[in-house]
């Protein structure tokens, strides 16, 4: 495990006072009478030399203080309560672990550097001074805990300071929820008590924390694998609290978490993922993607639609562009009716993007199976399911088939061919992108099987793999479901990481008497039947309030994020307005379901929404995100800027006008225009 202490986004005033003489007035404050000449003794010998920072005091009460940018980091070794001096007061930064690691060992000191273990539990810790003003802190199991039993550690314990204002969980795009709001503590909202893992439910591996004063901190989770993140509600607040597993078989021995001081703002935990990202050498740009494939350019101004029946033909590509719209993503699903060549060429002609749903990760009984996507040649299935540690296959979507191991694809590929002969199948109409689904979501597997066994990390490195031949090597735009972070590198767009979920959706999507189910086969009513989402799940995914953009504040020069493909614009009756004013404050694109008679029905609303969307993203979709803001006291006015105002964006979710702007609509101004252009969604989806 590794904590990152980081004072980036103090306030220069507060910066200047973190001196080592506010290090001793914190260890007079820390320790008892007895060591304060001890810590003043050790902080006024050592001096900087480069980058060598001085030497960490350890006081007689099994803490440890290490100078850091920003002021002064004390763990408790004893409990793991990590509390930070700001200069302008103390935060506590994690309560003691609910599971103790044990008695704490001696503390080995050297310069910036202290070491002490738990032979209790087996676990050794370094805690250092890094680069950038950091506390790095590190756990990792080695030998045996007392007692043989399984290791795990909850910690770090958040939000349990009296000054925490509201809690930051990348849920989908990213949710920012006041600690004390009556909804989010209660069971309607559907988050209290419930374990997110870290690799799959959440689309970064961070949260964060708003303080009062303009303070807040950050959490990173660079080691998500076999971490959990569990929220619950404690006399009517929020609070939260990881647990890492430890396992040498998971490969989950070595638990990473950073944590940053932060400026308090909602989005500043993404900003300091983003850095910490372009710091480890894993933040791809977008512009680096188009570099190495042009036709990731025509995702700039485009929205996104799969296509069923008639609007699969030739003649439909040319009315989307009689409308007016320049920009299109046109996919359509594995269902045995693929866009022929010459439907295919007349989209491309109109500049839009073509491109096959596929899935690599299930696998079925050719003779009985029921999608063509989980169909492979010889003996792919079986012998390629992923098996649990009972010997048995683990069952795949909705318990059909098994979910095939990418260990024993990627193993099989060099001989035999099948992913490389499956992708030049499915684009053999010329179609120049390919959505692959699952493989970015994050529900990585253990593999038991002897011939191809493999752990998560190892599952999810085979995804990279086969993801970077498609994109890079096949120079195919490449996007996946509710992409975690980590596949960053390699997609160019995503469908669902944009959707902050709720447990609540599932069950309404069960409903197929409200829902719709999937017939008939050219306009499936699951996907082209208005729908009206349950209060309680509007509320949870769709109130502007809560909604915060975290997913682009990391990440929105990197990838084209849109909401998941089953919610279709004109699915959610109810949310069409807040949608559009979302995606346009968040210069993200629509998704849509479109058959043969959706443009008599939708066209014009269609073309009005991408024709005032497509010059924004154009300008902005390879700028980064640097400003996000509420501009009310009750959030429902908010305004974002992408690059050095290149774009500035500013919606209003109210009842009222704001400074000119009417209520439910929203300004956005490119660099050199001379007004705001206006856009009110509700007058054009009358």
């Amino acid at each position: 495990m590794s904590v990152l202490i980081s004072a980036r986004y103090q306030r220069p005033m507060q910066r200047k006072h973190f001196t080592r003489t506010r290090m001793t007035a914190a260890a007079v404050l820390a320790c008892s009478v007895s060591c304060l000449a001890l810590a003043t003794t050790t902080l006024a010998s050592t001096t900087h030399s480069g980058n060598n920072p001085p030497r960490p005091v350890v006081t007689s009460d099994h803490r440890v203080l290490i100078e850091v940018g920003g002021g002064t980091a004390t763990i408790d070794t004893a409990s793991l309560r990590v509390t930070a001096d700001t200069g302008g007061g103390t935060v506590e930064l994690s309560a003691p672990a609910t599971t103790a690691p044990g008695r704490p060992g001696a503390v080995i000191t050297s310069p910036g550097t202290a070491r002490w273990n738990y032979p209790d539990t087996g676990l050794d810790v370094t805690a250092r001074a890094g680069e950038n003003g950091r506390l790095v802190l590190s756990v990792k199991a080695t030998g045996k805990a007392a007692g043989g039993g399984a290791r795990s550690l909850s910690w770090p314990v958040t939000g349990a300071d009296p000054a925490a204002r509201a809690v930051q969980l990348p849920r989908g795009e990213g949710l920012s929820i006041p600690v004390t709001d009556h909804f989010w503590n209660s069971s309607d909202a559907q988050l209290t008590d419930t374990d997110l893992a870290m690799e799959s439910d959440l689309s970064m591996p961070l949260w964060g924390y708003t303080f009062r004063g303009h303070q807040g901190v950050s959490y990173l989770v660079p080691s998500d694998i076999g971490t959990t993140l569990r929220v619950t509600s404690d006399h009517g607040r929020l609070r939260t609290a990881a647990t890492h597993h430890f396992s040498q078989g998971d490969g989950t021995t070595e638990y990473t978490v950073a944590l940053s001081l932060t400026d308090g703002s909602p989005v500043a935990a993404a900003r300091d993922y983003r850095a910490w990202m372009t710091e480890q050498g894993q933040y791809t740009s977008l512009r680096d993607k188009i570099r190495d494939n042009p036709a990731n350019a025509k995702l700039l101004g485009a929205f996104h639609a799969y296509l069923w029946g008639d609007a699969r033909r030739a003649d439909f590509a040319r009315r989307l562009q009689a409308l007016g719209i320049d920009r299109m993503w046109l996919g359509y699903d594995a269902d045995g009716h693929p866009m022929d060549a010459a439907a295919t060429s007349a989209a491309k002609k109109a500049g839009y993007l073509v491109g096959p749903y596929d899935s690599f990760a299930n696998g079925q009984n050719p003779a009985t199976s029921d999608a063509a996507t989980s169909v492979w040649p010889r003996r792919v299935y079986p012998d390629f399911c992923v098996r649990g540690a009972d010997g048995a296959p683990v069952p795949g979507f909705h318990d059909r088939g098994c979910y095939l191991s990418s260990e024993a694809l990627e193993k099989s590929e060099p001989g035999h061919h099948y992913l490389a002969d499956r992708t030049r199948e499915m684009t053999r109409n010329g179609a120049d992108s390919y959505f692959l689904d699952v493989d970015a979501a994050g529900e990585l597997f253990r593999d038991h099987s002897p011939g191809h066994a493999m752990t998560k990390a190892r599952d999810r490195a085979n995804r990279l793999a086969r993801m970077k031949r498609i994109s890079k090597d096949g120079r195919l735009v490449l996007g996946s479901e509710s992409a975690g972070s980590w596949a960053s590198q390699v997609l160019a767009f995503d469908h669902g990481s944009a959707t902050p979920v709720a447990d609540g959706l599932w069950a309404a999507q069960r409903d197929k008497q409200t829902w719709g189910g999937y017939a008939p086969a050219d306009a499936p009513r699951v996907f082209f039947k208005p729908a009206e989402l349950p209060a309680n799940v509007a509320k949870a995914m769709y109130d502007p309030v809560y909604r915060v953009p975290l997913y682009e504040t990391a990440l929105h020069d990197s990838v084209v994020n849109a909401e998941r493909w089953e919610l279709s614009y004109d699915k959610l009756p109810r949310q069409k307005s807040t949608r559009a004013l979302l995606a346009m404050l968040y210069n993200t694109p629509l998704n849509f379901v479109l058959g043969g008679d959706s443009l008599q029905q939708h066209g014009s609303e269609l073309a009005a929404l991408q024709k005032y969307f497509s010059p924004l993203h154009r300008a902005a979709g390879t700028r980064p995100m640097t400003d996000f803001r509420t501009l009310t006291e009750d959030s429902t006015v908010q305004r974002t800027v992408f690059g050095p105002n290149t774009l500035v964006v500013t919606a209003n979710f109210g009842t009222t006008v704001y400074k000119g702007l009417p209520a439910g609509c929203v300004d956005a101004k490119l660099r050199g225009d001379s007004a705001p252009r206006r856009l009110c969604p509700a007058d054009i989806n009358r």
